[in-house]
């Protein structure tokens, strides 16, 4: 096996065509010679390695970096053929498709499994390319390879590292998406896009404009696209499917601006991360457990309003007879004369008052108080939500059907929230009990809210039969009712209706409407100058 040695300068030379930019006129098109040691030194010294075979891709010239990847020297390689790096482990139709480019005398360019001396194993990038001579025969083949295992094994890594964020973030329930600078989606996972199959839009472009509403913060504004946050619910509509609630979180992501423009200038780009999770069902389990708090809250706001109202029935009652009492112990004591026994009918008398005075003033005391309460700004759309929730099973139960007509910006009413709830609650039950007594035809309820002036006005209009115009003012006395003997009713609703409207400075009425059915109009002023 011979030893690589230098080249003979005077015999071998490199001929290269010079260009017309050479500097020179004359120099156009001619040919100049370049020393062999010139080329042989750079070819050695070359950082990629190179070999040299001869038809039979037997090794007649390697350079040093050949030596550096494959570990053999020089004189271990030369006369061996180039299978002496084969790993036998790459397809034979790899190796087939190299002589078939080669006979045509193409180049060839792929990646083969190579083994260096020590049996170590590296990915070569490998390119084989036909030597031609002046008569177009092929003299030689010029091989040129890298080791690219690191690369590779880095590419991998990449591809292994995203399919997995992929696959972590396909799996995960939330709905995650990531924005560039520009508003563009970069990555989305698969609930976020079944999120936008569901919604047939967008959602980052309605979730940035709620967002927006509720905070102020601009989702899609690159100059805001550090600014972080959490927790930001939002219920998005969702047609035939009811209403849906979110909680979303945002951070932002620095990363490097991979452009060959800024290899040397390096930028940071922003990217915003949204995760969008599904907060519904804990919503409805909040609102379940909220509705309960406020069906306490009227049932024992009726219940103190029915114990006063049963309470002040007795003490109207007693005080009656009381008073007839006080009036005879006066006549009787009138009558009396100075020496005389006591009259044993006025001791009698006197006693009885005595007990019925007793008697009231118990009752007085025992007449439950509400705690004070300081007027607050209102909802009343919000009570009437409210209000019809806490009635729903009512309502579906008699097959009512709701209509609902708010004006959209409603100003608040001051006023007491408890009370306000109760009064809507009964206008709502006692057109439900309406409806389901007299309505022969659609049975239909409609509340609207609008804003007159300076009150609100909130009507309820129902398909039932109402109340005769003779018992427009009788219907706010206590314990009357329209109803028939029999039926379950306290005959207070419409009493605590008045009260509390009264409390409010506002105003009752009732209309027939033809062919519409019976409407109540409640109006209560925005503005109330006094405390409980």
């Amino acid at each position: 096996m011979s030893k690589k040695t230098g080249p003979d300068s005077t015999n071998v030379t490199l001929l290269r065509e010079v260009g017309q930019d050479s500097g020179s006129d004359d120099d156009t098109g001619k040919l100049i010679q370049i020393p062999a040691d010139v080329f042989y030194h750079a070819v050695e010294n070359c950082p990629v390695a190179i070999s040299i075979t001869d038809l039979k891709a037997n090794i007649v010239y390697a350079n040093q970096a050949f030596a550096n990847v494959t570990a053999y020297k020089n004189e271990e390689v030369i006369g061996q053929n180039e299978s002496i790096l084969s790993n036998r482990t790459t397809p034979p139709l790899v190796y087939e498709t190299l002589w078939a480019r080669l006979k045509q005398k193409q180049p060839w360019v792929g990646v083969l499994v190579n083994r260096r001396k020590d049996n170590t194993r590296y990915l070569a990038e490998l390119t084989v390319a036909p030597v031609i001579d002046d008569q177009g025969g092929v003299t030689n083949y010029l091989g040129m390879h890298r080791d690219v295992t690191d690369v590779y094994r880095l590419q991998s890594q990449v591809n292994n590292n995203k399919a997995m964020i992929e696959a972590v973030l396909d799996a995960s329930p939330s709905a995650a998406v990531l924005i560039d600078n520009d508003g563009g989606i970069v990555l989305d996972n698969l609930s976020y896009k079944a999120l936008a199959a569901d919604m047939g839009e967008e959602p980052v472009i309605k979730i940035a404009q709620i967002i927006e509403e509720q905070t102020g913060r601009r989702v899609l504004d690159p100059d805001e696209a550090k600014d972080h946050f959490d927790g930001v619910e939002f219920p998005l509509g969702n047609a035939g499917k009811g209403e849906r609630w979110f909680s979303c979180f945002s951070t932002s992501i620095t990363v490097e601006d991979d452009s060959v423009d800024q290899f040397f200038n390096q930028t940071k780009n922003q990217y915003r991360l949204l995760v969008i999770s599904e907060i519904t069902a804990n919503k409805r389990r909040q609102e379940r457990a909220r509705l309960l708090a406020l069906k306490e809250l009227v049932v024992k706001e009726e219940f103190i309003q029915g114990m006063q109202e049963t309470y002040n029935g007795a003490i109207h009652q007693i005080e009656k007879p009381v008073n007839l009492m006080a009036a005879a112990v006066s006549m009787l004591e009138k009558r009396g004369t100075e020496g005389e026994d006591p009259d044993p009918v006025l001791l009698a008398m006197k006693e009885a008052l005595q007990a019925g005075e007793s008697a009231l003033r118990g009752l007085t005391d025992l007449t439950p108080m509400r705690k004070t309460q300081s007027a607050m700004p209102v909802n009343v759309n919000q009570l009437v939500r409210e209000a019809v929730s806490i009635c729903s099973d009512t309502i579906t139960t008699y097959g009512v059907e709701f209509l609902w007509k708010p004006e959209k910006r409603l100003p608040n009413v001051m006023g007491f929230e408890n009370r306000l709830r109760a009064m809507i609650k009964q206008l709502v039950e006692n057109a439900v009990d309406s409806i389901h007594a007299t309505a022969k035809g659609h049975r239909t309820m409609e509340i609207t809210t609008k804003h007159e002036n300076e009150f609100i006005a909130l009507k309820v209009l129902d398909t039932g039969a109402g109340i005769p115009d003779e018992l427009s003012t009788k219907v706010f006395e206590p314990f009357f009712s329209t109803k028939r003997p029999g039926d379950q009713c306290r005959g207070l609703g419409l009493t605590m209706v008045h009260e509390i409207v009264n409390e409010h400075s506002g105003m009752i009425s009732f209309e027939t409407k033809a062919e519409k059915g019976f409407e109540v109009t409640v109006h209560l002023p925005i503005s109330l100058g006094k405390s409980r």
